[in-house]
């Protein structure tokens, strides 16, 4: 990250104090699952001062909006995202992506509770979005974002101590999208995943070591996920053109 101008951008939020915990791309490099991106993606807190300290960061970063809608209250709060360029010499062409609300995922105070705050070089503590809710943010219809939460699975198993707590052999239980990985886990964690099973009954199939069974039910999960979200984005695109429309006459 210190080759790029994520660091000027990220000191730029803690600068002004924008309460606001770092989600997308960015953040699954920072999990272990690498994803290359031109760009950075907040969550906020919306309120009247929150929003006020973001539109002072955004100046200090010469950002001027792209795409519709405007930034406001309103439409952060109905799930919208709004998008600005940067054009500060030093982070010309970046791209900030902000958003509110998001589908499956707890509201900001939720997530901002169990944020993580990840030591960067030259920039401090970095609030991130917790890994479970990286994971549910990532449930999305573009084919694209299926692979980086079993990547972001992965290697949290890979890099968990040799005794991990249940709680986190929950975790990946749920979301562990891996055949091999979850007939493993299955077979180290016999109890845990048969009670699992009650909420995700595919891992009776991991359990079985059956796994081209499993991997036929993850697809079957990702078509649900993928189709909910399509129906959750249908009228904010609606919305928007709307707007749009108005904007125009």
């Amino acid at each position: 990250m210190t080759l790029s101008p994520i660091p000027k951008v990220l000191s730029t939020f803690l600068k002004y104090k924008v309460k606001a915990v770092l989600i997308g791309g960015q953040a699954c490099i920072l999990y272990g699952a690498a994803e290359f991106s031109r760009d950075i993606d907040v969550a906020i807190m919306v309120s009247p001062e929150n929003l006020k300290d973001l539109r002072k960061a955004l100046q200090e970063l010469e950002a001027e909006r792209v795409f519709y809608p405007d930034l406001s209250e309103e439409v952060l709060l109905r799930g919208h995202a709004c998008h600005f360029r940067c054009h500060r010499k030093d982070v010309k062409g970046f791209r900030v992506d902000v958003i509110g609300v998001m589908r499956g995922v707890d509201s900001f105070s939720e997530l901002w509770k169990r944020r993580e705050e990840i030591e960067l070089s030259g920039i401090g503590k970095v609030p991130v979005i917790g890994l479970a809710d990286l994971v549910k943010t990532k449930k999305t219809q573009r084919d694209k974002d299926w692979p980086m939460i079993r990547r972001l699975i992965e290697a949290d198993i890979y890099n968990a101590p040799e005794a991990p707590p249940e709680d986190k052999i929950c975790f990946w239980f749920a979301e562990c999208r891996t055949p091999k990985l979850l007939v493993f886990l299955a077979s180290k964690y016999p109890e845990i995943a048969s009670r699992m099973s009650i909420k995700r009954p595919l891992l009776s199939s991991a359990i079985q070591g059956n796994q081209e069974e499993v991997r036929t039910l993850l697809r079957d999960e990702e078509d649900k996920e993928m189709e909910a979200d399509r129906q959750y984005w249908a009228p904010l695109r609606k919305e928007l053109e709307n707007w749009r429309l108005k904007r125009d006459v």
